[in-house]
Order: C-alpha cells, then structure tokens, then sequence
C-alpha cells in the first residue's frame, strides 16, 4: 500500500461512487477498478460491494477506510510541518467555507493573499455551515467559515452580522404573509429551524410555500421575477435598491439576525500559512 492507495480508500468511502472517486483523483474508472482490486489482493478481503446506487463498503473495507483517512491525515500533516521549517509562508492551506461565503466573499480574500504569499496552494471545500463545521472540528480543513451560531470550543472571530428580512418586488406586510407564495430554498438545519421559530411565534397558519429551490440565489431570482416573497439574510440583496424589503424580529423586539464566523484550533496557528490567512482576515475587518 502507498500513499495513493490510502488517498483512494479514503475519497471512495466518502464519495460511495466509482466514477465521482475517479474524476476527483483524475484516474479513469478501469484505473480506478485496478488498483481496488490490487488493495483486495493485498490484504486478501473484499472490500466494496458495487451496486445499482453506487458502492457500500465491507467491515474490512469499512476498518481500512477509516484507518486511510488517518494515514492520509497523518502524510499530510508530516508535508506541512516540514514546509513550515522553512522562512517563507508556504504549503497548502485547507479553508472549509459555507456556500454563500464561497461564492461572494472567498474570491477576493483568496486574491489578496496570493498576492501576498504566492508560494502557498489552496484546497477549498464548499458546503452546509454544519457540514464545514464538522470538517474544521475533526482538523480536516484549517480553517472554516461558518454561517449561525455554532458552538465551537476553538478560537472563533465574528465576521459578519447579518439582519434577516423578507424580500419581494410587490408593497406587502407582515400581515400578508400567511395568505401570500412563499419562496424557500435548501439551507442548513440552524437557520431553518430559526425561521420556522419565528414564524410559529407570529402566525396560526403555516406558510403558503409555493416552491422550495436548490439555492440562495435562485431564490432571489424567482423574488426578483414577482413569483413570490422569501425570508432571507440581507447580503442576497444588499446590491438591490428597488426591491421591499421587511427586517423582522424576535418577540422582544431585537433583530433576528444570521452571523458569519471564522473557526479555527490554536494550534494550527503554528503553520505560518494559516497564521497568515487568520492575520490577513482579523486586519480586514479591524479596518
């Protein structure tokens, strides 16, 4: 077994699908299959199971998979502290963000600090705020950019504090909203569960959803096309001037609003890399 062959365990058991495994090693699917086969040869067990909805995994695959993701961890772990014996800010630095930030805010922050520390590579993964959450907790990623309030036993910085609003193109009230279309998309459990909160708090009847989309900014889009109103944080729509907008609140009255914050452990401050990155984000928003 090689490193490679670790890296192939571990991207299968998390991917449960041959051909999505082979497109992110950049293997082609017989490539793939060989080298599967190879590692059963070698530790003479079966490890998958193929089937019609992708692969499952045997509980000798299953125990050889977790101890990959360990060994993948540990090689890469022994590459950053031998890049980071070095003067220069080098090596590669992992950042799980939300989708939101990955799309809006990441580009730009990513730019100025290439320009700053070109001799560093990126690995970015995009996903649910719980599910980057997780990523950062368990040290598969550096650092991660989450949206909610999370509790995190790490170092944490809050970057942004969103109020959340009702959008729509059409003059409407509060009162309007159990009897009006409603636009929702797929978000993460700490939001929604926020937003069904407040709406059980104000209303007897249950929203009129008349469709549920994949994203943030397709909803926006059926918004902004008269489809119907959605319940949004504020930055969807901080660029739009000709659009009502409704900030709503709490039954105290205070702002029901949706943080952003940046995760990381203190110990992973030792890697210049990321030490640099974190910098580079607290004197941004100290500015």
């Amino acid at each position: 077994m090689d490193h490679r062959d670790w890296e192939i365990l571990d991207v299968l058991y998390n991917q449960k699908n041959i051909t999505k495994t082979a497109q992110i090693l950049f293997l082609t699917q017989p490539a793939l299959t060989k080298r599967i086969m190879q590692i059963e040869a070698e530790f003479n067990v079966k490890i998958v199971n193929r089937g019609v909805k992708g692969v499952s995994f045997t509980p000798q695959g299953e125990f050889l998979a977790q101890r990959a993701r360990e060994m993948v961890a540990t090689i890469r772990s022994i590459k950053d502290d031998v890049l980071n014996m070095s003067e220069e800010v080098a090596g590669t630095l992992r950042l799980g963000v939300s989708i939101f930030f990955g799309k809006y805010k990441l580009p730009g922050l990513l730019k100025q600090y290439k320009q700053q520390y070109p001799q560093v590579d990126y690995q970015v993964e995009t996903g649910f705020s719980k599910d980057i959450f997780n990523l950062v907790y368990n040290h598969n990623v550096h650092i991660g950019f989450v949206r909610g309030d999370y509790s995190w036993p790490g170092n944490k910085h809050l970057l942004y504090e969103e109020k959340i609003i009702v959008i729509s193109t059409e003059r409407i009230t509060l009162e309007d909203l159990p009897n009006i279309p409603r636009i929702d998309y797929h978000t993460d459990f700490l939001y929604k569960s926020l937003i069904d909160r407040w709406w059980s708090e104000n209303y007897i009847k249950p929203p009129l959803t008349a469709m549920k989309v994949d994203r943030g900014d397709t909803c926006r889009e059926m918004v902004l096309n008269g489809l119907g109103y959605a319940i949004m944080p504020s930055m969807f729509v901080d660029d739009l001037e000709d659009i009502n907008k409704i900030e709503i609140t709490d039954n105290k009255g205070e702002p029901l609003t949706r943080n952003t914050w940046m995760f990381y452990h203190e110990q992973t401050l030792e890697k210049r890399n990321v030490k640099a990155f974190v910098d580079l984000i607290i004197n941004q928003r100290q500015a």
